[in-house]
């Protein structure tokens, strides 16, 4: 009777219903289980905020989802993400499993406040390193190359979303940071306004690209208003990612342009999924996109009224 659930676990793997793929399968089960968790939590929290601030709770769940999504994709196309880790790192198979583990547990942590800003932490660091390891390498031997560009700073953002829910307020690390060192603190402002200022140019001079992270897949053309949703959200990437910079209003940008970048998740992403609901780029897509929304309100939620 032990083995029972390893059995099933096992005939999900080898035959996913509905007609997935077993990767697809596993990215929903992740995103669903992840999901119900988290709104579980948030549902105590909701009743404590009022306007805008209601959407700042959802920013833990929209970046911990994609955690789990991606955790998954580890276990399930190890060898194509293992040809990724630089060659000089031995024991690549290795890597791929632990950063696996590594964000599906942060994906709980963050999803039901268990030693999330710890988690959070660690994520930041994590994607750091990807940045440094392994994207701006890439990004070196093709400089000229803007999709090289964007995968880079998607990740330096995604370190900057959890860095700052890290050092939110009330954090021992906050604490800390706050009387050791308060330019520290800043940095996961640069972290996001960087890639927000840039993708924002990318959408006036492409706006024929998907929005949100300009990356290379253009917009579906039965999508409605496509061409001008992208000039939209390119000029709210832009003055908000001055204003982070700059770090006038820091708080107020935040939060819009994560509203922004949700309204994209809906109007594009979903769309395109709900029209290709096996495809494994659709649904990397969708995730991707949701989990840079989750990194900005991250951020707003740490910035101080």
């Amino acid at each position: 009777m032990h083995l029972e659930p390893l059995a099933i676990v096992k005939f999900a793997l080898a035959f996913p219903p509905f007609g997935l793929t077993a990767i697809a399968f596993w990215m929903y089960v992740c995103a669903a289980l992840v999901f119900m968790i988290g709104l579980i939590k948030l549902s105590g929290e909701l009743s404590h905020v009022h306007g805008m601030d209601k959407i700042m709770p959802f920013g833990r769940l929209f970046f911990a989802i994609p955690l789990a999504v991606f955790g998954s994709e580890h276990f399930t196309v190890t060898g194509e993400i293992a040809k990724i880790v630089p060659r000089w790192i031995p024991a690549h198979t290795f890597w791929v499993y632990l950063v696996g583990v590594a964000l599906l547990c942060a994906a709980i942590s963050i999803a039901v406040m268990v030693r999330a800003r710890l988690a959070a932490a660690l994520v930041g660091l994590m994607f750091l390193l990807f940045v440094l390891l392994m994207d701006l390498p890439a990004t070196m031997t093709q400089p000229h190359n803007r999709f090289f560009w964007t995968l880079a700073l998607r990740q330096l953002a995604f370190s900057g979303g959890a860095l700052a829910f890290a050092m939110s307020a009330g954090s021992v690390s906050a604490r800390r940071l706050s009387s050791a060192n308060k330019t520290l603190v800043a940095i996961p402002r640069f972290f996001v306004g960087i890639p927000s200022v840039f993708y924002g140019v990318e959408h006036l001079l492409h706006p024929e690209y998907v929005p949100g992270i300009p990356l290379q897949k253009l917009t579906p053309e039965w999508i409605p208003g496509r061409i001008g949703l992208s000039y939209f959200v390119g000029v709210i990437l832009i003055l908000a990612g001055l204003c982070l910079l700059a770090n006038k209003k820091t708080r107020l940008a935040a939060t819009v342009l994560g509203l922004t970048i949700l309204l994209t998740v809906f109007w594009i992403y979903l769309p395109m999924l709900l029209a290709a609901p096996k495809d494994v780029v659709a649904l990397n897509f969708f995730f991707d996109t949701m989990l840079f929304c989750g990194a900005i309100l991250l951020l707003a939620n740490a910035t101080k009224k």
